[in-house]
């Protein structure tokens, strides 16, 4: 039993171009809805100067998914595809993108990636093929499927996420993992990772579907209800950034429980590092702590996803 959390220092070698924190607090708050465009790009003019403009800051700010492919679609030792699947207590039918390393001789360990709040981005489609380059089956379902998908803009997806009902959201990623642990090609054994609002969805089904998760990797995720945490058995490696107020908040509150219902968990909190330092299509991507959290991810789920 592993009851752990770690700070992580920050590299000494900070980015060339120094943005204010409150303007990182200002997109986090623009990216989950607190304020309007607006409004962010508003008080983003009222710090533009002294060699940062406007301009500069924004475009900064947003991400750019052309930085955010790692591994190419067309890399040889994976294949990827789509599929669907049912989801009676959520949006009927869900799908996502399927992703195997090149040559599948024998079953292999699976792995649920859930996006942002705001569909199937480039960004999340990368993290998949990652995970099937160490090894994985990887799946990555787009809870936009039932308005058309995700829209190549995230502005427009956030909107359209929003406008989905969150209990038939919830259902969806749970028929999701259901249908990935018992897929033809899977072991049977199941992770999830996830990313803000994925983040939340991999704690929800720790606690929500305890049976079926075998490992989850929330990245600044809020936990589930409180209600919910006395039902979770699968280890967890948390994902946490110092500068990220609105997430941590929740910590404190959440690691009694963890440690209450005698949860296998490391929490590691990455210093000077701000909500969505994994995302590297942004200027909150952190590279030496992206990586070595991803490194941790996938030694995690190397450890607990193994059938031997």
């Amino acid at each position: 039993m592993t009851n752990k959390a770690n700070i992580t220092k920050a590299p000494e070698k900070q980015p060339s171009m120094q943005i204010p924190q409150e303007a990182f607090d200002w997109y986090d708050e623009y990216a989950h809805g607190d304020i309007d465009r607006r409004t962010f790009l508003r008080r983003l003019a009222g710090i533009a100067g002294a060699g940062i403009t406007l301009a500069t800051l924004s475009t900064a700010l947003t991400p750019n998914y052309a930085l955010a492919e790692q591994i190419s679609f067309n890399d040889d030792d994976i294949t990827a595809t789509y599929q669907t699947f049912p989801s009676p207590k959520g949006h009927g039918e869900g799908r996502g993108y399927f992703v195997t390393p090149k040559v599948v001789d024998s079953k292999l360990p699976v792995v649920l990636v859930i996006h942002e709040n705001r569909g199937l981005n480039p960004y999340i489609k990368d993290v998949a093929r990652r995970l099937a380059k160490a090894g994985f089956i990887a799946f990555a379902p787009d809870v936009l499927h039932s308005l058309g998908g995700y829209p190549g803009n995230d502005d427009q997806g956030k909107k359209m996420q929003s406008s989905l009902d969150k209990n038939k959201i919830e259902e969806d990623f749970i028929a999701a993992a259901n249908y990935l642990k018992t897929h033809p090609q899977s072991t049977g054994k199941l992770g999830a990772v996830g990313f803000c609002f994925g983040g939340y969805i991999v704690n929800m089904l720790a606690a929500t579907i305890p049976e079926t998760l075998d490992a989850g990797v929330p990245f600044y995720g809020t936990p589930a209800k409180a209600e919910l945490r006395k039902n979770i058995k699968a280890p967890l490696l948390i994902q946490l950034a110092e500068l990220d107020k609105r997430v941590n908040a929740y910590w404190p509150e959440y690691e009694a429980d963890l440690k209450k219902y005698n949860v296998d968990y490391e929490m590691h909190m990455y210093e000077k590092a701000n909500h969505g330092f994994h995302n590297d299509s942004t200027a909150r991507y952190v590279p030496t702590m992206a990586d070595l959290a991803w490194d941790r991810s996938i030694d995690f789920f190397n450890k607990h996803l193994a059938t031997t």
